[in-house]
């Protein structure tokens, strides 16, 4: 039978403290960001890509000078704002918050996927009778997989590692997130040694689902391209 772990035997930063409760927070948030982040900018970036219209240069420009700015500079306006709809104190506003700050970089990061991938793929579905959504669901999207993945690690990991944010926008225990992990613990006088582990621990998603996911970069490229 396999071994049941009681509470006494969980490390001391799992037992005396809430990481178990920051840890669940910050992985539901973190990937709702990636799962928002990557809907948006791909269908942002595929119309830069795929339409013309007057002005798309300068649309393009001005979506990457957004990432120009700091945090720091957006946290009071984006709190002013989250205030208004009714929303401060809650994951949908952490959620929403790192969406605004990663979507410039990964439309931008796609754009140059898209624009790689050849018109003619498009074409040749179409005339072979399949539909635009369909078209960009098993052509588009298996060839600009790598840069989808990369963009996912990237808004990811902005996601898990931010502090700001958090607190600024969060004030209940029970929806902090693990950027915020170091405040508890160095309030209740654990030591070092414990906020040490809760930053080994901290890592381990990350590593995972990079580990989880790397192998895609490579079987993307060429996915849902034609044979010569």
């Amino acid at each position: 039978m396999p071994k049941v772990v009681t509470p006494r035997q969980l490390p001391p930063a799992v037992r005396q403290t809430s990481f178990l409760t920051y840890f669940a927070n910050s992985v539901l948030v973190s990937l709702a960001t990636v799962g928002l982040t990557l809907s948006v900018s791909a269908l942002g970036a595929y119309a830069l890509t795929r339409f013309v219209f007057a002005g798309r240069e300068r649309v393009a420009g001005l979506i990457l000078m957004t990432y120009m700015f700091a945090p720091i500079m957006i946290i009071i306006p984006f709190y002013i704002l989250v205030k208004q709809l009714g929303i401060v104190n809650t994951r949908l506003a952490l959620v929403l918050s790192y969406t605004t700050f990663c979507l410039p970089f990964c439309l931008w990061l796609l754009r140059s996927f898209f624009h790689a991938i050849p018109l003619e793929l498009e074409e040749a579905a179409l005339v072979d009778g399949a539909g635009l959504r369909r078209a960009v669901w098993h052509i588009v999207l298996p060839l600009a997989l790598p840069g989808l993945i990369a963009a996912g690690i990237f808004t990811f990991i902005l996601a898990w590692n931010d502090f700001l944010f958090a607190l600024v926008l969060i004030t209940s225990d029970e929806l902090k997130t693990c950027g915020r992990r170091q405040r508890p613990l160095q309030r209740d006088d654990r030591g070092l040694g414990m906020i040490m582990a809760a930053g080994v621990m901290i890592t381990v998603p990350t590593i995972a689902f990079f580990a989880a996911v790397q192998r895609y970069l490579i079987q993307g490229w060429g996915a849902g391209g034609v044979k010569g």
